[in-house]
């Protein structure tokens, strides 16, 4: 699997938490960048079209449904939900959620996360010749 990702939480310390959890997983995922809001989560998955966001659910100017609801079908990356409350699990998987991981992130918990990432996105075949 090779894949891009954002990680999108108006948490500054979670952001880097969940920075440091992915990454023994480099070699597969590419974080293209960090938002600490939503708007500014919406803004950059319109430009840099991710496979997958690492989404915090409550952000003070949009939550994680805003966010979603707002991008195009086209736009619309794979989510893996990063929240502190689980009351929103029945409803994020109404949406194109691949997990829900709740805080603090349990490492062994993302490592189960990334392996349904896998199992959605289609692996690369470098030697396939055009």
């Amino acid at each position: 699997m090779q894949c891009t990702a954002l990680v999108i939480d108006d948490e500054p310390l979670a952001r880097k938490r969940m920075m440091q959890l992915l990454e023994p997983f480099s070699s597969e995922i590419e974080i293209l960048g960090e938002a600490g809001s939503g708007a500014q989560a919406v803004k950059m998955i319109h430009e840099m079209l991710p496979d997958v966001v690492f989404l915090d659910i409550q952000m003070p100017d949009m939550d994680a449904f805003e966010v979603l609801h707002s991008l195009r079908g086209e736009d619309m990356p794979l989510v893996i939900f990063t929240t502190a409350y689980d009351n929103f699990a029945l409803k994020a998987f109404e949406e194109n959620t691949v997990d829900y991981l709740l805080k603090p992130v349990d490492p062994e918990r993302l490592a189960t996360a990334i392996e349904k990432l896998r199992r959605m996105i289609p692996q690369v075949d470098d030697t396939t010749v055009p």
